[in-house]
């Protein structure tokens, strides 16, 4: 049976919440209509198992009898941020110092959202890179699973490497695209 194409719309919300570990979440639809689910899998099909609370979102959505849910991710913008830093190693550095730096592809090696940070390894590198968990969601995300590919900016901080951005490995395979 063929899909009803009549009932898709392309809509840009903000995400309301989202739990990775129940598999879903909402969006909150901007005219007012009813919130929007949005299940892990499509996340994935993004590229992403995560997605940070405020988040711009844009999606597909279809109306199904029990609601509106995304069928697609058409792209995902950070939650706007204030200019407090969230890390005392990160006081001096504006957004041109973070963007200088090149993205890295690295894998995740553990994240504890609870504890609010974890770790990962740039490819061909030996030592681990800090991740906290204000960077993931100033980048987008909110939780990252053991083994993930990423893409991140890192500087040396004062305790070692860290991340300063973190994108999903397939947001920055098409943000190097872009660039080129």
């Amino acid at each position: 049976m063929a899909e009803d194409l009549s009932s898709l719309q392309q809509v840009r919300g903000l995400v309301k919440w989202f739990d990775p570990t129940k598999g879903y979440g909402f969006i909150v639809c901007p005219n007012g209509g009813p919130d929007i689910l949005l299940h892990v899998n499509v996340l994935r099909n993004f590229g992403q198992s995560s997605v940070a609370d405020g988040a711009g979102i844009e999606v597909v959505t279809h109306r199904t009898d029990r609601g509106v849910q995304a069928v697609e991710v058409i792209s995902i913008t950070p939650p706007e941020r204030d200019d407090t830093p969230v890390l005392s190693d990160l006081a001096e550095l504006d957004a041109g110092d973070i963007s200088a730096h090149l993205l890295e592809p690295a894998r995740v090696k553990w994240f504890d959202k609870a504890k609010g940070f974890g770790f990962a390894n740039v490819f061909g590198r030996d030592e681990d890179v800090f991740l906290h968990v204000e960077i993931l969601r100033q980048s987008g995300l909110s939780d990252l699973q053991s083994g993930e590919a990423l893409a991140m900016r890192v500087i040396e901080g004062k305790r070692g490497r860290m991340a300063v951005e973190v994108l999903a490995w397939e947001a920055a395979a098409s943000e190097l695209k872009d660039d080129q």
